[in-house]
């Protein structure tokens, strides 16, 4: 069955998908885009008051202002930052991954598009031999890949596009997020090589930000200090291809 969902993947841990995942559902929110977020499977959750925080879904929902009860953003959230897998088994659980997809699907029916960041990279398991990348065939779902720039994107950007064309996924295209400053050599020159080593689309470039932790903890933050935030991120939104994550909706 196919949604109107949009998976964020990344080339690793630590890449910036929850920047780039928020910028882009606080832009098309403010295009007036009806956007369902998720994060289906959050780990590293620190406790407060007794309840698992997880501080990437709280970030997202409030970047495209989503309604849902944080439970539906994010139903599966863990201690350990470990894969879904891994992290659900040290609990002593296992995340269902069929009431998942159902409950996924459900959410993306009520929307224009569905955008689900995921955890760690494409092949991450979410439950036993069940990965991310088969998540987002489950759902038909096309898949933003983040690249992070920095030494070492180059390879883990090919193998995550040559992934995505193994399994036939479908490939909404890439984003290059930088992690350093432009002086730092591998960030000055990963764009240019990477948009000759592969013909898939480069959906834009976000630029490196030493403020893009305290970006998203504003965003979780109430007030006007997440109005701002959400501005902000809106804006790096905006420079990229939108219309091509939302050509059919």
């Amino acid at each position: 069955m196919t949604t109107r969902g949009i998976v964020v993947t990344g080339t690793d841990t630590g890449v910036g998908k929850t920047f780039v995942a928020t910028a882009i559902a606080a832009a098309l929110a403010l295009r007036g885009v009806a956007i369902a977020v998720a994060k289906p499977v959050e780990t590293g959750c620190p406790e407060r008051d007794g309840e698992l925080v997880p501080e990437d879904a709280v970030a997202l929902r409030h970047a495209a202002a989503d309604a849902a009860a944080l439970a539906d953003v994010c139903p599966h959230r863990f201690t350990e930052p470990l894969a879904p897998a891994l992290a659900a088994a040290r609990a002593g659980t296992r995340v269902d991954v069929d009431g998942l997809t159902a409950h996924l699907r459900r959410r993306a029916a009520a929307a224009d598009v569905l955008l689900v960041e995921g955890a760690g990279g494409l092949l991450v398991p979410v439950a036993d031999e069940v990965t991310f990348a088969d998540l987002a065939a489950r759902l038909d779902a096309r898949v933003v890949v983040v690249v992070g720039s920095r030494l070492g994107a180059i390879n883990a950007a090919l193998l995550t596009l040559e992934a995505i064309r193994t399994r036939r996924l479908r490939l909404a295209g890439y984003v290059v997020n930088r992690l350093a400053p432009d002086d730092d050599l591998a960030v000055a020159t990963n764009e240019g090589l990477l948009a000759r080593l592969t013909a898939e689309r480069r959906l834009g470039t976000l630029p490196f930000l030493p403020e893009a932790g305290a970006l998203l903890a504003a965003l979780r933050a109430d007030g006007a200090a997440r109005a701002r935030a959400r501005a902000a991120l809106a804006r790096l939104g905006d420079t990229l291809l939108l219309d091509a994550l939302t050509a059919d909706v």
